[in-house]
């Protein structure tokens, strides 16, 4: 690659970074959707999630079948890549 087709790296601040994912988590946003609404790769995205995404509550043992179908739903939204899709 030549240096004039080179792009300089941009570089992003703690908090746009955690409005991008605050899309993912709090507002139900796709990766896609939210990387494409801020701009910049769902890689990108993804990673920072890693980083920046609050740990998820568990139900505990005692938890109803509504709460763990509605704890499921959430985790498959989260996960939407095809290694996500693998069944075990």
């Amino acid at each position: 690659m030549s240096e004039k087709s080179k792009r300089p790296r941009r570089s992003f601040s703690a908090e746009f970074k955690q409005a991008a994912v605050d899309l993912v988590v709090k507002q139900g946003y796709s990766f896609k959707a939210a990387a494409d609404a801020v701009g910049v790769s769902v890689k990108s995205l993804r990673d920072w999630h890693e980083k920046l995404a609050p740990e998820p509550e568990s139900c505990g043992e005692d938890a109803s079948i509504a709460v763990l179908q509605e704890e499921l739903s959430v985790s498959e939204n989260v996960c939407s890549g095809p290694r996500c899709n693998a069944k075990s």
